[in-house]
């Protein structure tokens, strides 16, 4: 099982750096959003705080989510070309657990999003967000964890649909939306009741509030804790690897 796992996890790894258009579609586009949107909308928002934030620092613990999103959509969608090419329907005949299929290909993709999160994170001297030395351990549990929900969802609709454009499609309807809803373009704070309580239930709000709290203090909203926060990513992640490991028992690939 082991050995499954890692042999999922390193053609992962191995597939996406040799394709750099990836890459550059994982890291370049959330960072682009981010000095565009943070530059435009700098000079009107005020946050619900008593320091004076910027958007470009607001808008930063977003962007890392933006990241992690970006690659996790990019790295499960292999799920469909190994299917298309008959590499999954051999590896589902091999004599290993099911589940490993699971963990070996959300590993991989977690592993993805927080090497790209990371490069991002050299960026955070210009947002006036650089977390201190002692929370590095806890930021990076926070985007690991994080990282393995969104990458477990990826995969478990990925699994389930038999296009790389249904694929695409559904994503941007169900993660964009989850994602503009989650405290990364606006707070919670201002937004409509019914806004806030669909932010209530998005696990991407607690995601990017314990992102938010970890690397800088008064970046705007009252959002919940980073205890709960974590909590909250656990189960998320939790839940999916539990649908992941079904849907490769109940779903029969063509």
């Amino acid at each position: 099982m082991l050995s499954a796992i890692y042999t999922l996890w390193l053609r992962d790894i191995v597939r996406f750096y040799r394709q750099r258009s990836r890459i550059i579609g994982a890291l370049g586009t959330p960072v682009v959003f981010w000095i565009l949107l943070g530059s435009g909308l700098r000079s009107s928002f005020r946050a619900d705080t008593n320091a004076q934030v910027d958007y470009l620092e607001y808008f930063y613990p977003g962007t890392l989510v933006l990241i992690i999103l970006f690659t996790a959509i990019f790295s499960t969608i292999s799920v469909i070309e190994d299917r298309q090419t008959g590499f999954l329907q051999g590896v589902l005949v091999a004599p290993i657990p099911r589940i490993s299929i699971v963990i070996g290909k959300t590993l991989g993709g977690t592993t993805l999003a927080c090497g790209q999160a990371g490069l991002f994170l050299l960026l955070a001297p210009f947002a006036n967000a650089s977390p201190a030395w002692n929370t590095l351990p806890t930021l990076v549990l926070v985007l690991s964890v994080f990282a393995f929900g969104l990458t477990g969802l990826g995969f478990v609709l990925a699994w389930w649909l038999d296009s790389t454009q249904g694929f695409h499609a559904v994503m941007n309807l169900l993660l964009v939306p989850m994602w503009l809803l989650s405290g990364a373009v606006f707070p919670a704070d201002g937004a409509s009741g019914w806004i806030q309580n669909i932010m209530f239930v998005n696990p991407m709000t607690y995601g990017v509030s314990a992102v938010r709290s970890l690397l800088a203090e008064g970046t705007g909203g009252t959002g919940p804790s980073l205890a709960t926060s974590l909590l909250v990513l656990t189960a998320f992640g939790t839940a999916m690897l539990i649908a992941g490991a079904i849907s490769v028992r109940t779903k029969k690939l063509n």
